[in-house]
């Protein structure tokens, strides 16, 4: 329930904090624990040379007696806070009972010195360090003792010093981590704000750029370029829509019309008989369109084709040029096979012969028809991994203004009004070029000719990549 009600800056500003803290106190605990050991480990050396220094006071003298349980509670000058030293020597049955239970030191602590020769011992307060040491043949046991103030006081004080930064750590830690999480945020914040702005009605908005961003920034090129994508959609289909309806519709008119005409009065059979050919032609016009339509649709949206087989766009280009010389004996076209390759195998590419014959066929015989059949030159040349065709006129061209409609089906630029056609062609070329993994350039100048490259990848340079990989 907590995780649906957090929101990303809730958890990013909890994440910062728990990952401060926990770095403030490791580093916290280090720098105490490091202090009480070190200070422990001074502590004992200054203790072993305040009991080495006992050792060699009682070894000089000449003569030690003392009893065994006997106690001595060194007299020697304080060198360290609230020193204590003792010097006794060792009970024969190494009982050290009574003399702990005297000092107040546990028994182990005597053994471990006997066993090791040397043993340290504290009890919060109060630290000891003893040695056993042997005089005219028997065997003694110096301590000193002392309080370690530092750690008792100072550590003390230290520990408190470190338990109020970290609490002012977690305080400054909390508001700087509430400022970083809303400064990372607030970009995103401003982008999702922005997008909630954008709808169909308003696909003109873009998202601006953040300073400093990088990563960002690329995401909001992706989502610019996507918007960008998808108003050119919008636009091509409210294109599309405006000149379908207009292309129905001249033809539909022209029957309706006819038709009124031919009723509005009675006539002779001979009128009757034009009439209906103006209405036959008209409707044939019409189922045209319709069937042009259908094809774009079919190249536009599913991609299926019927048929895919090995096609050889040198003989393909044959079969175009012949078919369109054949529509109109006027039709200049002048193939240059320069660029062909040595191996045939790479003029062949996986498709539809028939689809492919309908793409060339129209960038052709748009190539003779809008050069006033002046000569249209049409190259063929190949690389190991595509193969190109070049359709190059010398034609009216196309205004650059208008360059960017030029795939909207019905669309034809303003300079063919003298020419028929239904602006079909090109659009429906690309979608089948693109149906067959190719690409389509279409580069013009008006009054000066347009050039279109079509580019296929082909089965050769396919096998060689499956070979290499």
């Amino acid at each position: 329930m907590a995780s649906k009600v957090m929101t990303n800056q809730t958890k990013t500003m909890v994440l910062l904090m728990v990952v401060f803290i926990t770095v403030i106190s490791l580093f916290g605990g280090l720098v105490y624990f490091s202090i009480v050991n070190f200070s422990h480990q001074r502590f004992y050396e200054l203790l072993k040379i305040r009991t080495t220094t006992i050792v060699q006071i009682e070894k000089s003298k000449q003569r030690l007696y003392l009893p065994e349980n006997h106690i001595l509670n060194s007299l020697n000058d304080e060198e360290l806070p609230m020193e204590r030293d003792y010097v006794f020597a060792v009970p024969a049955d190494s009982n050290f009972k009574s003399i702990s239970k005297e000092v107040h030191i546990p028994d182990t602590f005597f053994k471990n010195i006997i066993r090791k020769g040397e043993a340290n011992y504290n009890d919060n307060e109060f630290y000891y360090i003893g040695q056993s040491f042997k005089f005219n043949q028997k065997e003694y046991i110096a301590i000193a003792s002392a309080k370690n103030h530092y750690v008792v006081y100072y550590l003390g004080f230290l520990k408190r010093t470190i338990i109020t930064c970290m609490v002012l750590a977690i305080f400054f830690s909390t508001i700087f981590s509430f400022y970083l999480s809303k400064t990372l945020f607030k970009p995103i914040l401003k982008i999702t704000k922005k997008v909630k702005q954008i709808s169909s009605e308003n696909l003109h908005l873009r998202l601006e750029p953040q300073p400093d961003n990088k990563e960002l920034n690329e995401l909001v090129d992706t989502f610019n370029t996507m918007l960008t994508r998808i108003e050119t959609s919008f636009e091509t289909q409210n294109h599309l829509i405006g000149n379908v309806s207009h292309e129905l519709r001249t033809p539909l008119t022209s029957i309706m019309g006819e038709a009124d005409v031919a009723l509005s009065i009675n006539r002779t059979a001979e009128e009757y008989k034009e009439t209906l050919e103006i209405i036959l032609d008209e409707a044939e016009k019409l189922d045209k369109k319709i069937k042009a339509l259908l094809i774009i649709a079919q190249t536009g949206f599913d991609g299926k084709i019927q048929k895919i087989d090995k096609v050889r766009i040198d003989q393909l280009l044959w079969d175009v040029i012949e078919t369109i010389r054949k529509i109109d004996s006027r039709n200049n076209i002048f193939l240059d096979i320069s660029m062909l390759p040595d191996n045939p195998k790479k003029l062949k590419v996986q498709g539809n012969e028939q689809l492919l014959h309908l793409a060339v066929a129209n960038i052709v015989n748009n190539g003779c028809k809008y050069s006033n059949f002046q000569q249209v030159k049409v190259s063929l040349g190949a690389t190991d991994t595509d193969v190109y065709i070049i359709i190059k006129d010398t034609g009216i061209g196309i205004p650059e203004s208008e360059m960017d409609k030029i795939y909207d089906p019905f669309f034809r630029a303003s300079n063919t009004r003298n020419y028929e056609g239904y602006g079909i062609g090109l659009p429906l070329a690309r979608n089948i070029v693109r149906m067959h993994n190719g690409e389509l350039i279409v580069s013009s100048y008006e009054n000066q000719g347009t050039t279109v490259q079509l580019r296929f990848p082909t089965i050769f340079g396919t096998q060689q990549e499956e070979k290499n990989s």
